[in-house]
């Protein structure tokens, strides 16, 4: 006799904003699928939409609702939730339809939504997840959040109000989930937080116990274990606080990537200051000099903001020296928003719209030069790359160590026949483009 089973309500999910966003879209998708939820891919499938938010900044925020309306449009059963939850009123008045609003990190209030939405359908052939649980990002790599919040009052930020202060995770717990997803299939592990460096500031760093080892909730203690699981291991949003020298040496020994994502902000030390941040920018040559000695091959990723209050074209030629100094591998810029709730809002001398704008487009001219000289120097060598693509025609495409997956650069293969996604192959670099290296399998 056949076994007949009611159809699951399938659950869609519009997931924006940074990694760390994308991360807690995973866990309400992971514990919606316990729950027997299968999901959609498109609007027209889904009995309810769950969209994740950002609000970081105004444009974020532009983005978020038209995704909203998007969704609206579309299905019509609409979760919204993450940063712009905290403007539930508004959010409400522009939507009246939506069904439930909720915060960051809210994530039994999403569950409970969807459940009230679309009652699930209670079965032990559906109620089945893999165990490290429900991911969307490719198999071969992982995000992994090892805390919410920040204890830091930049001037220009407005995350601890949407995110709250540092809270983070038992170590134990992170290892776990960290060997599931390496159990999984992960190659590469993105260690994410939003100020990764203070992991474990918060709970004095206690000491939790996993498998009969005592481990220290510290960032150095944590990498070192990340480091023995066989994975690559990429950290991300690293403040640069004494102790991330010690990183460099796990770099060294080969337990992390040689690469750090530092978002530096800023070099000059009055808008440092001005921003609510450290503002010993020869310090940071310094110690940019001696991590670069210990490990040659260091690859270095920052964020810095063109066109903060008060900043003059002497503070703006200060920061382009000293990115000649520093010699940065990638960076993003951004431009000035003055974001609600931010305190750099009260702040003197605007800088024009314009004004931001002229300096944005030679400040990266100036990066995209440095950038180009770097990875010139890569010609010839024969790196590691992991394969995130390949295609019909015999060709490829990774991302060697140095290369952080959407925000950086690739590695473009001929003559890849043969080569899967997830594979790490050793490639010889023929040539380099303004972004991308060129190169075939050795």
């Amino acid at each position: 006799m056949a076994l007949t089973l009611d159809s699951a309500p399938r659950v869609g999910m519009v997931s924006l904003g940074c990694p760390k966003a994308l991360v807690d879209s995973e866990r309400i998708l992971t514990q919606l699928r316990a729950d027997g939820y299968a999901l959609s891919a498109d609007y027209a499938g889904a009995d309810v939409v769950i969209v994740n938010t950002c609000g970081f900044l105004d444009s974020a925020k532009a983005e978020s609702l038209e995704a909203i309306g998007e969704a609206m449009a579309e299905n019509g059963q609409v979760i919204v939730t993450g940063c712009m939850g905290h403007e539930a009123e508004s959010i409400r008045a522009r939507f009246p339809g939506v069904l439930a609003v909720t915060g960051p990190q809210q994530y039994d209030d999403v569950v409970s939504a969807v459940r009230a939405a679309a009652p699930p359908v209670k079965s032990a052939y559906l109620d089945l997840i893999p165990d490290a649980g429900l991911k969307l990002t490719p198999r071969h790599y992982s995000y992994l959040k090892i805390s919410e919040g920040c204890d830091h009052r930049c001037a220009f930020c407005i995350i601890p109000s949407l995110r709250g202060d540092l809270s983070s995770r038992p170590p134990a717990a992170i290892l776990r989930e960290a060997e599931a997803l390496v159990r999984g299939g992960s190659k590469e592990l993105l260690v994410i937080a939003q100020d990764t460096s203070a992991y474990g500031v918060d709970l004095r760093h206690a000491v939790s116990s996993l498998g009969g080892r005592e481990l220290r909730a510290h960032i150095t203690d944590l990498a070192r274990e990340l480091g023995q699981l066989g994975a690559w291991v990429r950290l991300h949003y690293i403040y640069p606080y004494p102790h991330v020298d010690q990183l460099i040496g796990l770099m060294a020994e080969g337990l992390l990537l040689p690469y750090l994502d530092i978002p530096f902000q800023h070099a000059s030390p009055s808008v440092l200051r001005a921003m609510r941040r450290p503002a010993n920018d020869a310090k940071v040559l310094e110690r940019i000099t001696r991590w670069r000695a210990q490990v040659p091959d260091l690859a270095l990723r920052s964020t810095f903001v063109l066109g903060f209050p008060g900043e003059t074209e002497a503070d703006f030629q200060y920061l382009l020296d000293w990115l000649e100094q520093a010699q940065l591998d990638r960076v993003g810029a951004f431009r000035y928003e003055a974001v609600d709730g931010a305190a750099a809002n009260a702040l003197p001398n605007p800088v024009p719209e314009d004004l931001k704008d002229e300096r944005w487009h030679r400040f990266m001219a100036a990066q995209s030069a440095i950038s180009a000289r770097r990875l010139e120097a890569k010609v010839g060598r024969d790196l590691d790359v992991l394969i995130d693509a390949v295609d019909e025609d015999g060709g490829a495409t990774g991302r060697s160590k140095y290369d952080a997956p959407e925000i950086d650069g690739e590695v473009h293969l001929r003559d890849a026949g043969g080569i899967s996604v997830g594979d790490i192959v050793r490639v010889r670099i023929e040539a380099a483009e303004d972004h991308d290296l060129l190169g075939v399998p050795v």
